[in-house]
């Protein structure tokens, strides 16, 4: 009988093997059509990387082509991905790309925007801070109508401290991650002698009662309950195994430290972004998340994306040239992505002009000519520095009958100051107007509400006359409250007295003095939201463009037909917007008009922010020369008229930041005078810098020139106390002398600043 212990010549059950991993699959074919640092990005996929795409190097491409390698190489589910954008569109477009690349998988990577992400974990996590998962995200209507109670419930005067002002300090602190626990005591004591931190957190306790959030919370919120709730951190952190964000220079410190926190297990953080397109500070992005991102993560991977597939190697080096006057900065230089023999391309045309109406004609007649070669008006487009430039555009365009489109914002007559202005006039001209009255009639405040012109449309109705007739009755009557009668009654009789005027003053100055008489311009000027600049800038833009009228008659027939001057659906037409607005766009042909200093760079954000705002301006620029593929357009005027006012100006410190072998200058004879300095150096040096280290303008003139002006004569021999003749303004007397530039007290324009090349003797 044979050992049952004894082992048979063949095992009884096969041994376990040892583990051995699949191979991974071969990379796809579309990996091969990337350039050489393309693909170092998409195959760097461990630890942490930072992607530095110049303009037009091909990011989406990257990111894209990213995504599909982690998963076709298995390297993640797709459910394990985190990808981050900016925008719905970019999302989509990404989704849709990832999906051509790997299929139906691609449906449930976790991409969106922080927003919608922030939402999709609040949803499941929102008891945590107190929300139920229907909760209510408000738009920003009801963020206003919110804070407008609880600032009326505290007694707190909202015509001296608006809403608009707390709601911008409460999103700020919100993108700097500050829940009210967190804001020190010292902040925010500016606002209403201090309470807004109060306010604030009123605020939150009230959209907790509403079991509501507002955008600022989808990210605050998530950040509360990751720092509150160890376990659902780890729970994500575990889950992603790889995170993509888009447009990394554009994050605020709220998504900053979210990401920070997402990414502590798996550590594969890949950002993509360019610190030289660092444009939205006043939104709350911080360039320096991605300029220290090195400090942050010291094994990072660092791929710089250079070859621009976009831009002509001319147009490309002059970007290049400009954005590297800045400081903060990584530091990378675009060079063409094409390969051969590559045409260098159009210089970077500067054009030097008299005002703003001979730009804006200047610029339609080079429009004019890039059509009359064959090049298409989608092609083309106007980037201006602020949206109160556009007018004298739409003006130019509209009277040549070029059709064009406003991106970003409306047209300048359909902008809601606009269109209180113009019904200011509407009423002068025609007192019959009822829809005028009805807009304006209660802007600004007058205690003028529903119920006092509800009263007067019945009293209209039933006596079948105007509204103002109807009103201009009842402040006889008893029907009003007397607060109501004495503020009708003046605004009628401020109308009837503004109507007897339009015939000795000029449309202009009786529109200067109607918008400051009526309160419109002071009740902007007291306004503390973000848009009430540019909403002032708008109205002095206004009441400039009705210098060239005789009478406001003319000038509302011209509205009218802009009005109706759409253009039709699908009709081609060129482009205008503001630059923030052109990021990630392009164009065959860009126009940059406006190039002068405290124009661009904004005189008003060096002021607030000193030599980081001029690095931020000098990025700006940078993305509009980036947004051209072959031509480049940059022009500037001696003379603006501001405010019904004429200023004399001197070109943006950008213009001399361009390199001189890639631009081709051209100006109007005399306009700076014949001293053969032209407007500038166009030198390499980039400009001489104050003591603050802030570059200061140089003074487009010759050493001589300076000679002259100390022995108290101009260039062209004009002396104070000369009695001179100035083609547009007549006849005055030299009173101060800058170098080329006069103070010149004409007999009826008053004080003026002029070139002296433009005077004759007397």
């Amino acid at each position: 009988m044979s050992d049952p212990f004894e082992l048979n010549d063949e095992p009884a059950f096969e041994p376990a093997k040892p583990y051995v991993p699949a191979a991974p699959p071969p990379p796809p074919v579309w990996i091969d059509k990337l350039n050489p640092e393309q693909r170092e990005a998409v195959l760097a996929t461990d630890g942490p990387v930072l992607v530095l795409s110049g303009a037009g190097t091909g990011k989406t491409r990257v990111l894209t082509t990213r995504l599909g390698y982690i998963l076709s190489q298995h390297l993640a589910k797709p459910w394990q991905i985190l990808a981050v954008t900016f925008t719905n569109r970019a999302a989509r477009e990404m989704r849709e790309r990832v999906t051509q690349l790997v299929g139906p998988a691609a449906e449930a990577i976790w991409l969106g925007t922080f927003h919608a992400l922030g939402v999709r974990m609040l949803r499941r996590h929102g008891e945590i801070v107190g929300l139920r998962s229907n909760f209510t995200i408000l738009d920003s209507d009801d963020q206003m109508r919110l804070l407008k109670q609880l600032m009326e419930a505290d007694e707190i005067d909202t015509k001296k401290w608006p809403a608009q002002a707390l709601m911008g300090i409460i999103q700020r602190w919100k993108d700097r991650g500050l829940t009210p626990d967190k804001v020190g005591q010292g902040q925010g004591t500016d606002f209403a002698a201090g309470r807004a931190l109060a306010l604030y957190r009123s605020y939150q306790d009230r959209l907790k009662t509403l079991n509501a959030a507002d955008f600022g919370d989808l990210l605050l919120h998530c950040l509360t309950i990751f720092q509150q709730q160890p376990k659902v951190l780890a729970q994500y952190q575990n889950q992603f195994r790889y995170v993509l964000v888009d447009e990394y220079q554009d994050t605020n410190v709220a998504q900053y430290l979210w990401l920070r926190l997402l990414t502590q297990t798996h550590r594969n953080l890949c950002c993509v972004g360019d610190d030289d397109q660092s444009i939205y500070s006043w939104r709350g992005a911080e360039v320096g998340n991605i300029l220290r991102f090195e400090k942050d993560f010291p094994d990072a991977k660092v791929v710089r994306l250079e070859r621009n597939y976009r831009s002509t190697p001319t147009i490309l080096a002059a970007a290049s040239h400009l954005i590297a006057h800045n400081e903060g900065r990584l530091g990378k230089t675009l060079r063409t992505g094409h390969e051969g023999d590559v045409e260098k391309g159009a210089p970077v045309k500067v054009r030097g002009v008299w005002d703003g109406a001979e730009e804006a004609r200047w610029l339609v007649e080079e429009i004019e000519v890039l059509q009359r070669q064959g090049h298409k008006l989608p092609e083309i487009a106007i980037l201006v520095r602020a949206g109160f430039q556009m007018l004298e555009f739409e003006e130019r365009l509209i009277t040549t009958g070029i059709p064009y489109r406003v991106v970003g914002g409306p047209r300048f007559y359909e902008r809601l100051e606009i269109r209180d202005a113009v019904a200011y006039l509407r009423m002068i001209h025609q007192p019959d107007d009822d829809l005028a009255f009805e807009r304006i009639v209660n802007k600004p405040k007058r205690g003028l509400g529903d119920a006092t012109i509800q009263k007067i449309h019945q009293l209209a109705r039933a006596q079948n006359v105007p509204l103002v007739e109807a009103g201009r009755r009842m402040i006889e009557t008893d029907e009003l409250r007397a607060a109501a009668r004495t503020a009708l009654r003046t605004l009628i009789a401020d109308f009837d007295r503004w109507r007897t005027l339009q015939d000795v003053m000029a449309p202009s100055e009786l529109a200067a003095m109607v918008l400051e008489e009526a309160g419109y311009t002071a009740m902007w000027q007291t306004d503390k939201s973000p848009e009430a600049s540019g909403r002032l800038d708008n109205l002095r833009e206004f009441v400039s463009g009705l210098g060239g009228w005789e009478n406001i008659a003319g000038f509302l027939d011209h509205v009218s037909l802009v009005m109706e001057n759409d253009a039709q659906a699908g009709q081609d037409s060129l482009t205008l917007m503001t630059l923030h607005a052109a990021k990630g766009l392009e164009f065959d042909s860009i126009f940059l008009p406006g190039w002068e200093e405290d124009i661009f760079p904004s005189r008003r954000s060096l002021e607030e922010n000193g030599q980081k705002a001029l690095e931020e301006e000098r990025r700006l620029a940078y993305v509009g020369l980036t947004r051209a593929r072959k031509r480049v357009f940059v022009s500037f005027a001696a003379n603006r008229r501001v405010y019904n006012q004429w200023q004399s100006s001197i070109p943006s410190r950008f213009i001399d930041e361009l390199p001189k072998e890639m631009v081709e200058q051209e100006a109007n004879a005399g306009l700076y005078g014949n001293s053969g300095g032209g407007w500038g150096g166009l030198s390499d040096s980039g400009g001489a810098r104050s003591g603050s280290g802030m570059r200061r303008p140089v003074r487009m003139i010759e050493a001589d020139t300076w000679e002259t002006a100390s022995r108290g004569k101009s260039e062209h021999g004009f002396k104070i106390g000369d009695r001179v003749f100035h083609q547009k303004f007549g006849y005055g007397l030299v009173e101060e002398i800058d170098g080329p530039k006069l103070a010149i007290a004409f007999d009826k324009a008053g004080l003026k600043k002029v070139l002296d090349s433009f005077l004759e003797p007397s």
